[in-house]
């Protein structure tokens, strides 16, 4: 389960795009609270707090418990609303939610015991098909990860989302036992300095071969090739 983070709220007093441009300058994002069947409650973050939990990768699967005024909310980030340039949040959408409830998150995969798959240590590859799987979690056991076991895998095998143990009240969104990942096959292709070197090597063989002569035989550059002429010349005398 994730532990929940606490995060101090303000809340917002006036409303409209106006009042949300000078939220910012003055360093606060602008934020609702909703859901759970109660009234919306207008609220603002610290811009530096929210920057650090933005960038977290579970930042839509962490419970939150915002303070507002000594008065906790359990929340989770629904909605975020980012700059076009700068990647900065402007506004964020926190839901409330309650025992009940449940909610489609997207899950991270991780895979342990890499070294003990005989399929890897002949060379072959991790094929990742689902690198987030979709559940449907309550909010109050939203798993941090799913953990697969790559121990004992050999090429050719397959990962299904069976082979790990769901939390309670988590559930896929579907009833097949989905593939998230496979040991492939190694493909085999020659580097850049492989293919340098037998090239080089075949220069260095043509290099080596001289020039034929008369029945084959190779002659060099100092060797005279008698000529002709000099046998004529010779038998006139």
């Amino acid at each position: 389960m994730v532990e929940a983070v606490t995060v101090s709220v303000e809340v917002r007093e006036r409303t409209g795009k106006g009042a949300a441009r000078a939220q910012r300058r003055a360093g606060r994002i602008p934020a609702v609270i909703y859901g759970d069947k109660q009234d919306p409650i207008t609220i603002s973050v610290d811009d530096r707090e929210l920057t650090k939990l933005f960038h977290s990768p579970r930042f839509f699967t962490q419970i939150f418990e915002l303070n507002l005024d000594g008065e906790k909310h359990q929340v989770l980030a629904r909605d975020l609303q980012v700059h076009p340039v700068t990647d900065g949040p402007l506004h964020v959408d926190f839901m409330r939610f309650n025992q009940e409830t449940r909610i489609v998150l997207l899950i991270p995969a991780t895979f342990i015991n890499d070294e003990l798959s005989p399929g890897l240590k002949r060379g072959g590859v991790l094929n990742i098909v689902r690198r987030e799987v979709e559940l449907l979690c309550s909010p109050l056991n939203i798993p941090g990860e799913l953990v697969f076991d790559l121990e004992g895998l050999d090429i050719g095998d397959a990962i299904h989302i069976g082979a790990t143990e769901l939390p309670e009240d988590v559930a896929t969104t579907t009833d097949r036992d989905f593939t998230v990942a496979t040991i492939a096959a190694p493909t085999l292709m020659p580097s850049d300095e492989e293919e340098a070197e037998s090239e080089e090597g075949e220069e260095g063989e043509e290099g080596m071969d001289g020039e034929e002569g008369v029945d084959g035989e190779v002659v060099s550059e100092d060797t005279a090739v008698p000529d002709p002429s000099d046998d004529g010349a010779n038998s006139n005398d």
